[in-house]
């Protein structure tokens, strides 16, 4: 049996199902805060953002990491800089339609 260890790497997350639909990083998704528990939840309710990054935390939750579309600082957000990336659950986000392929 291999020991626990939390500081090992685990496998990148690349989607995640949300209101039936498999999100993936550069997906585009509206913001639907549940809790209301801070300032941010109601300044960022019904926002577009796009997904940066979907990441499980060790109790195996999944948190998906968004930056805000319109956002001069979004580019921040992209290199991970604290304040222009912001992490919702799965049922916190509406996915947007992607646009159609032409073929």
């Amino acid at each position: 049996m291999n020991p626990w260890n939390p500081f090992a790497e685990k496998p990148r997350l690349t989607s995640v199902r949300a209101s039936g639909v498999d999100l993936r990083l550069g997906d585009h998704v509206r913001l639907r805060p549940q809790g209301q528990a801070d300032i941010f939840d109601l300044a960022l309710a019904g926002k577009t953002a796009v997904i940066e990054a979907i990441e499980e935390d060790f109790d195996g939750e999944i948190h998906i990491a968004v930056t805000i579309e319109g956002d001069p600082g979004q580019d921040l957000g992209k290199d991970k800089k604290p304040g222009h990336r912001f992490f919702f659950r799965p049922d916190e986000i509406e996915p947007l339609r992607r646009p159609e392929v032409e073929p």
